[in-house]
């Protein structure tokens, strides 16, 4: 796998992650919240399986 998402990217994909799954922990949102753990697994591993279908590549040569 080779990595394709950026810092940003990352972060805001771990933030959401982590917020989803946190709601949905609690109650506030309901068991769809766990859907959460994609973008927080995208986020970790830096890859996104979507990215390379698209075309798509947020990493910066400095990031790899």
């Amino acid at each position: 796998m080779k990595i394709n998402v950026g810092t940003t990217d990352r972060v805001l994909r771990i933030s959401a992650g982590l917020l989803l799954i946190v709601l949905a922990a609690t109650g506030t949102v309901g068991v769809w919240g766990y859907i959460g753990i994609v973008p927080l697994l995208t986020g970790i591993f830096r890859f996104c399986p979507a990215y390379p279908l698209l075309g798509m590549n947020t990493c910066s040569m400095k990031d790899q």
